[in-house]
């Protein structure tokens, strides 16, 4: 495998969804616990748009790390190693990203184990982290305009 452009139009749809997703997330009434319970579809619209806005960053990170450095991996956290790696990512945002890895992982594999009290939570006051990686995925991505395809 060697290395190859970047596509502009799979990185910028990506990004899109996860501005997407965490503006559907603060639709939801983030501001009182006691609001945002009272409709249970409260929960699995958060659940729902949080992993989707995970998935999109990992995607990223996945096609980057394939196209541009021909590297194939699989697994979240090794993604951010890589990442890290190829100077991508800094060390604190590739640490952010192994976090968010982490509770992707636990979101699907160990969804049982994931309360709307934890979920909440997470929606509540820590979106920032996902845009710290999203705003750190554009600011590579403009430094390495040559790297990329122009068809979008």
């Amino acid at each position: 495998m060697m290395p190859d452009k970047l596509s502009k139009r799979v990185v910028s749809d990506r990004l899109a969804w996860v501005d997407a997703m965490l503006a559907e997330i603060r639709t939801l009434p983030l501001g009182s616990r006691e609001a945002f319970f009272a409709d249970r579809r409260n929960i699995h619209t958060a659940e729902s748009c949080l992993r989707r806005a995970l998935e999109s960053l990992f995607d990223i990170g996945r096609h980057i790390l394939a196209k541009g450095f021909a590297e194939g991996v699989s697994e979240y956290k090794e993604i951010t190693q890589r990442l890290r790696f190829h100077s991508v990512l800094p060390s604190e945002i590739a640490d952010t990203m192994r976090t968010l890895a982490g509770y992707r992982n636990r979101m699907v594999h160990f969804y049982h184990e994931i309360s709307p009290d934890e979920l909440y939570e997470i929606c509540a006051t820590s979106l920032k982290d996902v845009e710290s990686v999203a705003k750190d995925f554009r600011g590579w991505i403009q430094a390495q305009e040559d790297k990329f395809d122009n068809e979008l």
